[in-house]
C-alpha cells in the first residue's frame, strides 16, 4: 500500500476503478503490459490500452467487455526509411508520437483514476504523460521494465550526444512525474534509489510471472499430438518424443541486445562432435536482424557446419508457442541486459511451460530469476553454451536435465495473479 502522502482520494468501488496502459509499442507484444490489463479488469475494472495493434494481443483482452483497446497511428514509413539520416528522422518520429500520444491519452480515451505507462521508451512517453496527468487529475504510475538511454547507448554508444540527452530526461521524468513506481527487479529498485535517478516517489518490485497459458504438458500424448500438427516439428515429432532428438526454443525479437550469433557458433561447435544427438532448433520473433541471421544459417548450412542440426525461424501465435514451449527440452534465452538490472519475460514464459533454460548470465539481476543447476544454466561464451548442451543432451546428461525440469515446474507454480494482488491490488483498489 502506498503512502497516505501519496493517494489523492480514498480507495474507490471496484467498479469505478479505471486504469489506463500506456505502451508505445506493439501491444500484442507486449505481455506484461497485457497481464496488467486483464488483472485490473479481472478485479471489475476498466481498462483503456493505448499502443500499436501490430500483431495479435492475447485473447483474453479481445473478449474481454472491460477492455478497450485504443490503436495509435503508426509514423509514417517515410521515418522509417534507412536513407534518412537518425539525427532528422529521430526528431520527426518523436513529433509523431507526441501528437499521436496527446491525441489519443487527452481526447480519444475518458479520464481514468490511473496511468499505467510502460517505460522505455522513455521519450516522448513520460513527458506526455506527466502532462496527461496533471490535466486530468490522475495518478500515474511508471512500470520499468528498463532504461531508454541505456537501450539508445547500445547502438549509438554512450559518449553520443542523443544518449546522454535521453539519460538526463529519464532521470528528471523519473523523479519529477510518477505517483508511484513498478520495477522488474530488486536490483532496479535499488538503483533507481541512487544516483543519478534519485526516485523519491514508492518503488515497488513485481516481478514477473507466467500466465495462466503458460503450463507444462504432461501427457505423452498431448506433446505428440501438438508437436504432429506443428509444421516445424511434423517430420521430427517421433524422434523428439522418443528423445533421439533434442528440441530447443528460442524466442527473439531480433535486436542487437541479443547477440543471436552466441546461438549460432555454440551449434556449430556442438555439431563437430559426431555423437551428439541432433538438434531441432526452433527461433521465434520478428525483428530487424532477422533476415541478417536467416542468411547467416543458410551460409552454415551450405558450409556444411551444422550436421545433425536443423535451425528453423517462426512466428506462432501465444497459444502455439506456449504449447511449444512446453514440448521442448531446453528454452534458451540470449538477453543482453543493457542496464543490468531487467530480466527476460520470455524466461518467465518458459518456466511457466516447465521448461528449464540456458540463458546468458552477464549481468547482475540474472540469480533473480534463473538458479544455476536448479531451474537452468547460465553462460557468457558460445563455447561455455555448446558444452551445456553436449552435456544436458549426452546419456549422462539426462539425469540432470530432469532435475532442471523438475525445478522449472516448481517455478511455474508462482503465477502472475497471485504476485500482482499482492503487490498492486490495493494500490489500484480493486482489493481491499
Amino acid at each position: 500500500m502506498l503512502p497516505s502522502r501519496y493517494v489523492k482520494h480514498s480507495p474507490a468501488p471496484k467498479e469505478s476503478v479505471s486504469v489506463q496502459v500506456l505502451v508505445l509499442g506493439d501491444i500484442g507484444r507486449s505481455p506484461r503490459m497485457q497481464y496488467h490489463a486483464l488483472s485490473v479488469a479481472r478485479h471489475g475494472g476498466r481498462v483503456d490500452i493505448i499502443g500499436y495493434h501490430e500483431s495479435p494481443p492475447h485473447p483474453d483482452l479481445l473478449s474481454n467487455p472491460r477492455v478497450k483497446i485504443y490503436p495509435l497511428a503508426p509514423p509514417p514509413s517515410l521515418l522509417k526509411s534507412k536513407s534518412i539520416p537518425f539525427v532528422i528522422s529521430g526528431p520527426l518520429k518523436v513529433l509523431w508520437q507526441i501528437w499521436t500520444l496527446f491525441q489519443a491519452l487527452g481526447y480519444q480515451t475518458p479520464p481514468a483514476r490511473w496511468l499505467l505507462v510502460q517505460n522505455p521508451p522513455s521519450i516522448p512517453t513520460l513527458a506526455i504523460a506527466l502532462l496527461i496527468s496533471i490535466l486530468r487529475n490522475t495518478h500515474l504510475m511508471i512500470d520499468w521494465h528498463n532504461y531508454g538511454w541505456t537501450i539508445l547507448a547500445g547502438t549509438k554508444g554512450r559518449d553520443h550526444p542523443f544518449v546522454k540527452i535521453s539519460k538526463a530526461y529519464e532521470c528528471a521524468l523519473g523523479q519529477a512525474a510518477p505517483t508511484a513506481n513498478i520495477t522488474v527487479t530488486h536490483a532496479m529498485k535499488k538503483q533507481l534509489e541512487r544516483e543519478p535517478y534519485n526516485v523519491t516517489a514508492p518503488i515497488l518490485t513485481l516481478h514477473d510471472r507466467p500466465a495462466s497459458i503458460f503450463q507444462p504438458l504432461k501427457s505423452v500424448p498431448d506433446r505428440r499430438d501438438f508437436l504432429e500438427k506443428l509444421p516445424e516439428t511434423r517430420d521430427f515429432a517421433s524422434n523428439i518424443i522418443a528423445g533421439q532428438t533434442r528440441l530447443i526454443v528460442s524466442s527473439t525479437s531480433w535486436t542487437p541486445d541479443e547477440d543471436f550469433s552466441l546461438l549460432l557458433e555454440a551449434l556449430v561447435t556442438y555439431a563437430r562432435d559426431d555423437a551428439v544427438r541432433p538438434i531441432i532448433a526452433i527461433i521465434t520473433g520478428r525483428g530487424p536482424q532477422k533476415a541478417f541471421y536467416e542468411e547467416r544459417i543458410q551460409e552454415l548450412e551450405k558450409a556444411g557446419k551444422l550436421p545433425n542440426v536443423r535451425i528453423l525461424t517462426a512466428w506462432l501465435t501465444m497459444e502455439d508457442y506456449a504449447k511449444l514451449l512446453s514440448c521442448a527440452d531446453l528454452g534458451i534465452c540470449l538477453h543482453m541486459s543493457s542496464s543490468g538490472v531487467d530480466l527476460p519475460m520470455k524466461v518467465v514464459d518458459m518456466f511457466g511451460s516447465g521448461l528449464p533454460v540456458a540463458a546468458y548470465s552477464g549481468y547482475e539481476s540474472f540469480s533473480e530469476l534463473v538458479k544455476d543447476g536448479v531451474n537452468g544454466c547460465g553462460f557468457e561464451k558460445a563455447e561455455e553454451l555448446a558444452v551445456i548442451l553436449k552435456r544436458l543432451f549426452s546419456d549422462e546428461g539426462s539425469a540432470e536435465l530432469q532435475v532442471l525440469r523438475r525445478g522449472a515446474i516448481k517455478e511455474s507454480d508462482l503465477r502472475w495473479d497471485e504476485e500482482w494482488d499482492r503487490v498492486l491490488g490495493r494500490v489500484f483498489g480493486v482489493i481491499n
